[in-house]
């Protein structure tokens, strides 16, 4: 994992438009219409998002990661929790078998933990997403809806994960 920069743009681009392309087989909600934007959040001088990609290599997913947990849907005492937040995390599905998301998800967990955060919390706005959360040890806390949209808000306590070095190289 490393932080994107603006030279990474056409490739989180890219990967973006390939994610689309799959849950658009699959008759699923996809990325396509916010791709190019999401894509320009690499440039983001709080370097905030991460990519998942071997050095010269292909982005195979990318991931933001904010060190506060935006403030609405969320309980006082969970706001006062050291947490870092994910979103817009996105894999290309070539590389799907090998379960990049949930190598990113580890590597999130095993960094909060070094940096002494309490929580990993994420939200997303699909049932299919809050299932596939879920198999990564995320658990729904919270169901909030904002604007024209439910945000499910997830979460799972932060620890060090023993075997992150292997899960990469797994993907290579």
């Amino acid at each position: 994992m490393r932080p994107a920069t603006a030279e990474d743009i056409p490739a989180v681009e890219a990967m973006i438009l390939a994610r689309s392309t799959w849950l658009e087989e699959r008759r699923l909600p996809s990325w396509r219409g916010n791709a190019a934007d999401l894509a320009r959040q690499a440039e983001n001088p709080e370097g905030d998002v991460w990519l998942l990609a071997e050095d010269g290599g292909p982005v195979i997913g990318c991931t933001t990661v904010q060190e506060h947990t935006p403030p609405w849907g969320w309980t006082e005492d969970e706001l006062n929790e050291p947490a870092h937040y994910l979103y817009s995390t996105v894999t290309h599905p070539a590389h799907r078998a090998r379960k990049p998301g949930t190598t990113m998800a580890l590597w999130a967990l095993d960094r909060a933990a070094q940096q002494g955060r309490a929580w990993v919390r994420r939200g997303c706005h699909f049932p299919g997403l809050v299932r596939y959360n879920e198999t990564q040890g995320f658990a729904l806390l919270h169901q909030v809806r904002r604007t024209h949209t439910t945000v499910y808000l997830m979460g799972r306590r932060a620890e060090r994960v023993t075997d992150l070095e292997e899960r990469f190289r797994a993907l290579q």
